[in-house]
């Protein structure tokens, strides 16, 4: 099939993913293409060159727009609305079979465009109102929806759910990220810097289970980073870098616990089943879809609530590490992902043919 992925443009589609959002994207164009489709990548200019990118604009939009993200900017929503625009028409013109649609972008779910293509959006966040009627009002029979957990489809059609949608648990290649049968006693964080992802609360509770910690990932709130959780870096807490997924898969794999500290409505949370096929057992928040993902792996704290999470993190450190492996391999492999969605792909495409 000759296929158009259609990317949210915020970071670019390049290693080290800046996200869940930006390395799903990859992995499902570099997956789509090992299995012999055709891949365009409609991602921003500056994405992974290995790829066939035609640009939504010329450079992601956090270079270009720092810091204007959630805040009703007008010149970024203009520049952004170009974009889309014109992607979409060169994707309706381009002799595509099918969009997978990323994009968080309302232009992609028009009923009369997802008429021309057949769509299959993904919505990798929760609800929000800029989206929300965008959304619901985009289903029809050749425009496939999915969510990532069952719990983030609930939120978006808490009255139920049209059959259009379906679950779509992400996936990762189990391969990449080796199974290590133990660890060395220390725990580990990985996420972007910011208030919602609470990497200073992970050190709060480590300090009080004295077990030593290390933070990964980019720093995104860069306040936030310099005014909160800098000042907690001495000790056994320190700050590792934003690694390529190679190197990150190396040093998480050598830790025995995952920390995990959503504060906001997660829905999937794929650093958690990154650190599971490792064998970490996971020390969270019982937040979001959390629970779905990890399963009876985990061990649990109420959101926010330190000591609980440093009960939890004294608890998975005497986890057994291969059950965590086994949850991945049976549920969030790369190629159980990819089968459904060259499935959905094919149930949209079937819906565009004439009867």
């Amino acid at each position: 099939m000759r296929i158009a992925i259609l990317c949210h443009v915020r970071q670019p589609i390049a290693q080290p993913f800046a996200g869940g959002m930006e390395s799903q994207c990859w992995h499902l164009a570099a997956g789509l293409q090992a299995r012999g489709h055709d891949i365009v990548l409609f991602a921003s200019g500056d994405s992974d060159p290995r790829f066939s990118i035609q640009p939504v604009i010329a450079e992601h939009y956090e270079k270009t727009f720092p810091d204007a993200e959630h805040r009703g900017f007008a010149p970024l929503i203009a520049h952004l609305d170009a974009g889309y625009a014109a992607a979409c028409d060169r994707i309706a013109t381009g002799g595509f079979d099918v969009v997978h649609n990323n994009s968080l972008h309302r232009f992609p779910l028009e009923p009369a465009r997802t008429a021309r293509v057949p769509t299959v959006t993904s919505l990798h966040v929760p609800p929000y109102d800029a989206l929300r009627w965008f959304v619901q009002a985009s289903v029809t029979p050749n425009h496939r929806l999915t969510t990532t957990s069952a719990r983030q489809r609930d939120a978006w059609w808490p009255d139920g759910a049209p059959p259009e949608v379906s679950v779509l648990h992400n996936g990762i290649a189990p391969d990449a990220w080796p199974f290590v049968a133990q660890g060395d006693g220390s725990a580990v964080w990985c996420g972007r810097m910011t208030p919602d992802k609470a990497p200073h609360l992970a050190i709060e509770a480590a300090r009080i289970a004295q077990v030593p910690l290390t933070l990964f990932g980019p720093v995104e709130d860069r306040a936030y980073w310099d005014g909160v959780v800098v000042p907690l870096l001495h000790g056994r807490i320190r700050y590792g870098g934003h690694l390529e997924a190679a190197a990150l898969a190396a040093a998480i794999g050598r830790a025995s616990v995952f920390v995990f500290t959503p504060c906001w409505d997660e829905p999937f949370g794929l650093v958690a089943v990154e650190a599971m096929a490792c064998g970490l057992a996971v020390a969270t928040f019982d937040t979001g879809a959390v629970r779905e993902i990890v399963g009876d792996t985990g061990c649990f704290a109420p959101t926010g609530d330190v000591a609980a999470l440093a009960e939890a993190i004294a608890a998975a450190g005497h986890a057994p590490r291969a059950p965590q492996r086994a949850r991945v391999e049976a549920m969030f492999t790369r190629d159980r992902w990819l089968d459904r969605c060259e499935a959905l792909y094919s149930d949209a495409c079937r819906e565009r043919e004439p009867s």
